[in-house]
């Protein structure tokens, strides 16, 4: 076979180079319960036509976001994304480039770089900016793993309005890299009390503005809180359109932000590659991990660009890496800067606008359905319902209808019974009235 070319000898000795007895033996470290002890259920040796039109046939069972009337968030949002984003980063000087390891021979990627860490800093209202991380998620795990090494502390506070997958992935970090991180419950009503949990062995809180509830706070007077006992505010969005409107972090006195660029300039594309945004402020630059591409000059006086700040451990000791994180989403990375250059500053504010005023339409609409509470008294494009009714048989039923409905809480929150009947609702610039008269009337009739 093309793709499996070892023959029984070749691999014979290449077990014997190694010292090993068996195959299996190299899998000795992995549990029993992560095996696969049989063959996958599909078919056998076919044709290639044949292979390509079995595949064919498994995603058209697929519901595309796109395919019916949407409103899904959750941490993931459907956007216009302009056609000239993706025919730009389909350039072959984009398209097939990499991690730029001879960075000053790569002077239009970062420039592309510098451009994009510039707009990242100046939406985020944060003094400077890295030149991207793998997702929203894994740039919150190490904000708080910055935020440790800065105040020498090992204890996180997350908010019960952070994405849960974030506070996994945050948690997750912290079993294996030696610090504590208490994540709060689930907080629909947006009425926790954060500041009251810190103490000196506080490295950081983390918030989440808009909640993933879709709940907007100030966070000026927490930021003041712990700062005063020698902790960091690391703010979190996952929804980067809402900058175009609301406060940004800088301005209400985060430290850290860490956040999901994926709405601007990225589809959905089935949960990635998505686009992790860094920024913070200029005194902690030597403790933020992933790279900065920086401005200078050549021998002749030539403007021109180079890694300024590159802290991974490919590049310096291992001992003095802040981060094992090995690359930046460039392409994605791109496509953010593309979007947003083709918007605007103006163009920026105007889609937060239509946004906002999409998602006052729909609560209104929702609202009017018997049986439905909107929780939120303010949002931006997100906001939670409670149904007379567990969400998320509603919400299948809806699917059969033409709407994806929503994100019930209880998928976020599978072992909590007290959030059954939430239902996280989302609205953008893709969504029409007519789509929104459609969706409460569905929702009127599933009731």
């Amino acid at each position: 076979m093309r793709y499996l070319p070892h023959t029984d000898a070749d691999r014979r000795a290449m077990l014997a180079a190694i010292s090993a007895p068996s195959i299996d033996a190299l899998y000795r470290d992995v549990p029993a319960s992560a095996r696969l002890s049989g063959l996958l259920d599909l078919p056998k040796h076919m044709p290639e036509m044949e292979v390509e039109r079995e595949l064919t046939a498994l995603a058209a069972r697929n519901r595309s976001a796109g395919a019916m009337a949407s409103f899904l968030g959750g941490g993931a949002y459907r956007h216009h994304v302009p056609a000239a984003v993706d025919h730009l980063i389909q350039r072959g000087e984009f398209l097939t480039s990499y991690t730029p390891y001879q960075p000053e021979v790569s002077q239009g990627t970062l420039q592309m770089l510098f451009e994009f860490q510039t707009q990242v800093a100046l939406i985020s209202d944060m003094e400077v900016a890295n030149a991207s991380m793998y997702d929203g998620a894994t740039a919150a795990a190490e904000a708080v793993m910055m935020a440790n090494r800065v105040t020498h502390r090992k204890k996180a506070i997350l908010s019960g309005g952070l994405h849960p997958h974030y506070c996994e992935v945050v948690e997750n970090y912290a079993r294996w890299c030696g610090f504590e991180a208490t994540c709060g419950g689930p907080d629909p009503q947006g009425a926790e009390d954060l500041a009251r949990q810190i103490d000196g062995d506080t490295s950081c809180v983390v918030v989440q503005s808009p909640s993933v509830f879709g709940h907007i706070k100030g966070y000026s007077a927490l930021a003041a809180a712990a700062q005063k006992a020698g902790a960091l505010l690391v703010f979190v969005v996952t929804e980067i359109v809402s900058l175009g409107l609301l406060t940004p972090p800088g301005a209400m006195g985060a430290d850290i932000v860490a956040a999901e660029g994926q709405s601007l300039g990225n589809a959905l594309n089935f949960g990635g590659p998505y686009l992790g945004l860094f920024a913070t402020r200029d005194r902690y630059v030597r403790q933020m991990p992933g790279r900065i591409a920086g401005e200078t000059v050549d021998a002749d006086g030539r403007r021109g660009w180079v890694l300024t700040l590159s802290t991974r451990e490919q590049h310096i000791r291992r001992e003095k890496a802040t981060s094992n994180i090995c690359t930046n989403s460039g392409l994605c990375a791109l496509a953010f800067s593309i979007h947003l250059s083709l918007l605007g500053e103006d163009g920026f504010a105007r889609l937060a606008e239509i946004n906002h005023a999409r998602a006052v339409q729909l609560a209104e609409k929702l609202a009017a359905v018997k049986g439905v509470t909107v929780l939120n008294d303010g949002f931006f494009n997100e906001f939670t319902v409670r149904l007379p009714r567990p969400a998320a048989p509603v919400v299948d039923r809806l699917v059969e209808r033409g709407v994806l409905a929503g994100v019930p809480a209880s998928r976020l929150w599978p072992e909590r019974r007290d959030v059954t009947d939430l239902l996280i609702v989302a609205a953008t610039e893709t969504n029409s009235v007519a789509e929104m008269d459609f969706f409460a009337q569905s929702l009127a009739e599933a009731l």
